[in-house]
Order: C-alpha cells, then structure tokens, then sequence
C-alpha cells in the first residue's frame, strides 16, 4: 500500500515484518533492539524496500536504521554528520564529492543494486505493456500529450483501443535518485526536454501533480485516474500498478522485470572511481529507464561522525552480506538485479582500501 502525504519517513527498518518489506505504510514504527550494533543511513527512497528486508533478516544481529527521505536529502545528512551512510541512486556530482570530503575524508561508491523506474499508468482497461517511447513520454510530460487516445500514442498501439481519457502526469517533489534517472532518460530522447530541464535530482515540472518520495507518486498513480507516473519497480508491484513496455536503444519495446534490469546492469562502462549510470544502456534486451544505487562511504569509514571501529566493521559486513548469495537472493525477491561480477570485482579493490583511522577493517559476518 503506498502512502499519500508529504511527511518525511524514518524507517527504523529491523521492525519490518517478514512479508512487509515493501509496504511502505508500516514505515515509523520501532521497538527497542537487541542488538548489540547500530547504522544509521538516509537517502534513496528507490532502495527503501531492499534496506528494510535487509535490515529484518539481520534484526538478531544488528540495528539497521534507515530514513527514506531521498537521495539529495541523504547526502545532505551525510555531509552533516548525522549517518553513518548516505545512499543515492545517481553517482556524487563533483560538488557533492568536494562537500563530503570536507567532512570526513574521500568516499567511495559502492553500487549496491539495480531496480526498474517504470512508467506506471492507471488506464482502466488497458493491461501492463502499452508501448511508449522516450520521445511520447517526454511530450506527455511537457503537456505536448494530453490525453490517452492522442496519435502520436496511437502510433506505437495500433492494436491497442485507447479511451477519451485526460492525462494527468505524477512526478516527485523531493530531491531525487529517481527523478535524476527519470530526466537523464527523457533527456536522451527529446532535445527539447534536455534544453530545458537539466540533468539532476530536481525539476521545474512544467504541470502535473507533485508527491513526496517514490510511495507519494504511487498514491498519486493508485488514486487517480488517467493518471501517469515514474515509480520504482517495487513500489508498482506492491500496488497492482500496471507498466508500460518502453523502446530501447536497440529499437526493442522492453517490459521492466528482473531479466530485462539484469541487461541493464551488464556491459557498463563503470569510471575508476565507480561512478556510472544504467539509463540507456545500449544492451539487446535492457530496460533502458534502470537505475543503479549506490551506498556512500568515507574511505575512512570512521572519519564520519559518530562511527568507530565496531560500526565500521558492521558497515562493511552489511555491503559483503548484500554482495553474498543471500543478499542477491534477497535483492532478486524484490525486483532487483544484483551487481554483475565484472562490477563486484571493481568495488571489492576498492572496498580492500577501506580504513578506519588507519587500521585495516576486520569485516562483521552476517
């Protein structure tokens, strides 16, 4: 069940019951822990779901505390010293890396997971697999397309009775992982769009409806219909949502699932300092709106406020649990594809530099 208002969510995540890893609903609740370690991170409400199982199936072992208050949001909180990690779906700009390192030292990117942002629709009548493309989407949100049976939508469903149904687009009011990925896809495909909304975590939406975080798009696309809306994969399928089939690099109409954002996720040209996006990869058979996440860290992990050497060894254990078979499985449960090897392999040289004021971080085994 997705949730409609604007307040920020604190997720303490270990609470998280077994089957409600998604639902975003049962976001604030807590109970005292028993056990022995805390982390504290923020950020990307894209990578909520997977964070919160996380943190259930370790729940014996540690506290992980999780507020999904968007990826600019998070990095903020890092930057001020309030978490111990910042998680975000695009790479740090250089400013951000420059902010960071005043306050703790260099970081490193660790690419966690990629997920799905679909273009969820509530069309009644119309299943999931309406075929859509970069340029019909971006004309849907510059207000260009206004309704559902317009031709240029018409065009790519000729098979497809399309109703007399006003258009009404959802987008994100926060700073955003999501909606970075989102304007990087729709940019590639419309020169006008990329003149006039520049890349990164906000826009100046030029019409439609605003909601807070992934869950509040989604009360927006649940509630309303004709509604249009960018939401990640795991939110869409915990609310029924249907999803269109979007057009690749490769000319391909791609339905997102776990196969098409695996695609996605391999052959990527990763820099050495492992900042990369997924957006329009070129791949036969890729979901072109994927988008990566990333955990960010100091590479001395106890130049952050508040860590010290048991939190660090925790922190580090947690990213070796997720890069493990049970993490993958987990990650694959909900929608998303793990790091391929050839990824994994660049982020384990890096994760060998990892310190803590100095001394080589023996790792927590979950």
């Amino acid at each position: 069940m997705s949730r409609k208002g604007n307040k920020e969510h604190s997720v303490k995540i270990r609470t998280f019951a077994a089957g409600a890893a998604i639902c975003v609903a049962a976001i604030g609740t807590s109970v005292a822990s028993a056990s022995a370690v805390t982390l504290n991170g923020a950020g990307s409400t894209f990578s909520t779901p997977f964070y919160s199982q996380f943190g259930f199936n370790l729940k014996s072992k540690l506290t992980l505390n999780y507020q999904s208050v968007g990826s600019g949001a998070g990095v903020t909180q890092f930057v001020n010293g309030t978490v111990d990690f910042a998680a975000t779906d695009p790479p740090l700009t250089d400013t951000q890396i420059g902010q960071t390192e005043k306050n703790g030292g260099p970081t490193v990117h660790v690419p966690l997971a990629f997920g799905a942002i679909t273009v969820s629709y509530n069309i009644p009548g119309i299943k999931s697999g309406l075929k859509l493309d970069g340029p019909a989407i971006a004309n849907i949100y510059l207000g260009k397309i206004t309704n559902w049976n317009d031709p240029a939508i018409k065009k790519l469903n000729k098979t497809t009775k399309l109703p007399d149904l006003r258009i009404t687009t959802a987008h994100r009011t926060d700073s955003s992982g999501t909606t970075a990925g989102f304007n990087l896809f729709l940019s590639d495909w419309s020169g006008e769009w990329k003149g006039k909304f520049p890349s990164g975590n906000t826009v100046k939406w030029p019409n439609g409806t605003g909601g807070k975080g992934n869950e509040g798009v989604a009360g927006i696309v649940h509630s309303t219909k004709g509604a249009i809306g960018y939401v990640e994969q795991a939110y869409a399928v915990k609310n029924h949502f249907t999803f269109a089939s979007v057009k690749n690099k490769k000319k391909q109409f791609i339905l997102p699932n776990l196969k098409s954002v695996a695609k996605s996720a391999s052959g990527l040209k990763v820099q050495k300092s492992l900042r990369f996006t997924a957006i329009d990869n070129p791949t036969s058979g890729a979901y072109p709106i994927t988008s990566q996440t990333f955990m960010i860290v100091h590479r001395n992990v106890c130049g952050q406020k508040g860590m010290n050497a048991e939190k660090a060894a925790a922190n580090v254990g947690l990213i070796n649990y997720i890069y493990g078979p049970k993490g993958t499985k987990t990650l694959n449960k909900l929608i998303y594809a793990a790091a391929p090897a050839d990824l994994k392999k660049k982020v384990n040289k890096q994760l060998k530099t990892l310190t803590c004021n100095g001394k080589k971080i023996k790792a927590a085994k979950f």
